[in-house]
């Protein structure tokens, strides 16, 4: 019994962290920590003094994520340089106030503007920051800096050890951690879709399904990102995504063909039948993947792949799931021998092209964060101080941590929220620890430990959890230097409502971003690759060139995941209008469906499959055509224009191939959603013109802001 709890606690951790990369950055950190301390207590330093360079293993590894050990030794070395800066900086400034107010609101500007120039600019903006933050803290003075630069090139040095020597990134283990976890997740879809199918198709377990489905599609897009760290053959790697999308596809084909059994009358019989080839497939795909050739011999794996490729005029009822089952075997089979590199030929992918240089001076989104972020520092300033003389700086972080990575005043307000719920719970649960661990210093260092993990490790996934571990922590800090009492959490709780108001007014007022606007923003950059998608597709289907549509399909995917973060304020049950909930999420569902029908194309597609044939030009003319016009919409709001709507068949013949029939009808569904995209935008069809397809009016189009 206990076996299997912990067996599916391992399980539910791998699904929610493929390739354990949060759960080492987070152990990095406790590690860094702990040889950091034991380093420096010997030496006799004062308790503040460890504390920076604690700080300074616990920064380097939150912060330094450069793709390359050598471009990571860098970082540590330059993060060294500012972090210098920071703590002589802070330092100074408290003995020379209001000095120390305004370094840390211009390091606000820097740390925010850096975001442009990528990972390095991260670490090289957030480190200084919080040092410095962590300097007044811990209330350091100009005679400690000598101690303090040791402190933190000691720091470094443990998290350099822990990064290169401890923990160093193995891909080839980490692509086989999210091989795993893929299979927990693709197991989890296929046991959601049997549980739809038993229980006849209820609204809970299609949520289920659904939930399943794009938990799935986040594994695919880690392993595709890991790819190109572990072969060095690129045709090997274009091949496994290829085939890890079809994987994909295969699933999201098997939850639909479920959906549908559920709309039909089966018998009794049939409906348990298919629910135990489900429940037989998903034994099968949970065991390791280093098995396959085991899997692919077994008489269940056979049986599946019969009886779900019979072919014939007479169907029986329950055929389609079958074939989806038979369809997924194979695609993951093909996926996992690839992935052991038993591979065949594949032509060889497009070179990449030169990434783009990032401009050192230029006004963006980002700069208007840092602009903002700085005035909302200022105002941070002046309230933090009416709350506590000594403890300002506390608003100041929460502007700073509002505006990391918020594109909008919408998507700032909900960070806020966020961080002001975490900072509630957090201080409840830092006063239970710092009380119930009193006087007891080795239990104290336990938990701050284990609170430095839980901060690292939801910092990507959650903003309540990381606020959380942090307010929590520092409870444990003021109980470790012995200034601890409930009034200093109250004042952290006010500081934390002052610096979120703050950051809001600034987001608001100073040159705001509406969420809309920032939507439409990235709707446009995604129908602008959707546009390149289908040129390109239709280059290769008319074999005129032979190009990976497989990365553009990618691209086009991580453009909605984009969308979908910022949208996210108005689909937030904290937005109290209906109809702006009902815009974003038709918005949402829309680009959803353009995505999954641009992966079933990628997948398909091969070069010449559809040469000389009328139909490829007509359907991808259209499309393009009425991705100008919405382009045209989005740009020019008001602006005239109508969408053609698809012709009332897909144009599929009765002597096409079955890989021609599946290619047009996934682009005839990709031409409707386009169209259907256009009515979020006023957009309408042609007039005199027949709609298909079952897309309606969005609710509340006209009113979302």
């Amino acid at each position: 019994m206990i076996g299997t709890v912990l067996e599916t606690a391992v399980d539910r951790l791998r699904a929610s962290d493929p390739g354990w990369s949060r759960s080492r950055r987070a152990l990095s950190a406790v590690l860094g920590i702990g040889i950091t301390v034991s380093v420096l207590v010997p030496v006799g330093l004062p308790l503040p003094v460890i504390l920076v360079g604690a700080v300074g293993a616990l920064m380097a590894a939150f912060t330094i994520s450069d793709p390359e050990p050598a471009g990571q030794a860098v970082s540590l070395g330059l993060v060294f340089v500012v972090g210098s800066a920071a703590l002589t900086a802070a330092s100074l400034g408290q003995a020379v106030p209001p000095l120390d107010g305004i370094v840390f609101v211009l390091l606000i500007f820097v740390a925010v503007y850096a975001q442009r120039f990528g990972a390095r600019g991260v670490a090289l903006g957030s480190a200084p920051f919080f040092l410095f933050f962590f300097a007044m803290f811990l209330q350091t003075r100009l005679e400690h800096v000598p101690a303090l630069l040791l402190a933190l090139s000691t720091g470094l040095a443990a998290n350099a050890i822990v990064r290169f020597v401890l923990l160093p990134r193995r891909a080839g283990r980490e692509l086989l951690a999210i091989r795993r976890s893929f299979r927990t997740r693709l197991s989890a879809s296929v046991t959601a879709a049997a549980n739809h199918l038993a229980a006849g198709g209820t609204q809970r377990t299609g949520k289920q399904v659904r939930r399943a489905g794009d938990r799935l599609h986040e594994a695919v897009l880690l392993i595709e990102d890991t790819i190109g760290d572990v072969f060095d053959d690129p045709k090997a790697a274009a091949l496994l995504r290829r085939r890890a999308l079809e994987v994909e596809l295969a699933a999201q084909w098997l939850a639909i063909t479920t959906r549908r059994a559920c709309g039909e009358d089966l018998a009794e019989a049939v409906r348990d039948d298919l629910v135990a080839r489900l429940h037989r497939f998903r034994s099968l795909i949970e065991r390791d993947p280093r098995e396959l050739p085991v899997i692919a011999d077994t008489r269940e794996f056979s049986e599946l792949l019969v009886s779900g490729s019979r072919l014939g005029d007479r169907t029986e009822p329950g055929d389609d799931v079958r074939r989806a089952i038979a369809e997924l075997a194979l695609a993951d089979l093909n996926a996992q021998r690839i992935a052991e590199n038993d591979f065949s030929a594949e032509p060889e992918p497009p070179d990449g092209a030169e990434p783009e240089r990032t401009p050192v001076l230029a006004y963006d989104n980002t700069t208007r964060s840092a602009i903002q972020a700085v005035l909302g520092g200022g105002l941070a300033v002046v309230g933090g101080e009416l709350v506590s003389h000594q403890r300002w700086y506390w608003a100041v972080l929460t502007v700073f941590v509002v505006f990391l990575g918020t594109s909008s005043a919408g998507a700032t307000l909900i960070k806020s929220a966020r961080r002001i719920v975490g900072t509630i719970v957090g201080i409840f649960a830092g006063a239970v620890c710092a009380l119930a661990v009193a006087g007891n210093v080795p239990a104290t260092i336990v938990l701050i430990l284990v609170c430095v993990f839980g901060m690292v490790f939801f910092a990507r996934a959650s903003q309540v959890g990381m606020t959380f571990f942090i307010t929590t922590m520092l409870g444990l800090l003021y109980s470790l230097l012995g200034t601890f009492s409930i009034d200093v959490l109250g004042v952290r709780l006010a500081e934390t409502a002052v610096g979120a108001a703050s950051g809001v007014l600034a987001a608001v007022v100073i040159v705001p971003v509406r969420t809309r606007a920032a939507m439409l923003d990235d709707v446009a950059t995604a129908l602008d690759d959707l546009r390149e998608y289908v040129t390109q597709a239709r280059a290769l289907l008319s074999g005129v060139d032979n190009v990976n549509v497989i990365e553009l399909s990618r691209t086009l995917d991580r453009d909605v995941e984009q969308v979908r973060t910022v949208v996210e304020p108005l689909t937030h049950p904290i937005s109290l209008r209906a109809a702006r909930r009902d815009y974003g999420w038709y918005v949402l569902d829309t680009l959803d469906a353009v995505a999954f029908r641009a992966r079933h194309i990628a997948a398909r597609a091969r070069p010449g499959l559809l040469a000389l044939d009328d139909r490829l030009d007509t359907v991808t003319t259209r499309i393009t055509h009425n991705i100008d016009v919405l382009l045209d919409a989005i740009h020019s709001p008001g602006a005239q224009g109508h969408v053609e709507p698809p012709p009332g068949d897909d144009g599929i013949r009765p002597d096409d191939e079955a890989a021609q029939r599946v290619v047009l009808a996934s682009f005839a569904k990709l031409d409707e959603a386009v169209g259907a995209l256009g009515k979020a935008f006023g957009v309408t069809p042609r007039p005199g013109s027949i709609v298909t397809g079952e897309a309606t009016h969005p609710p509340g189009s006209g009113t979302a802001g």
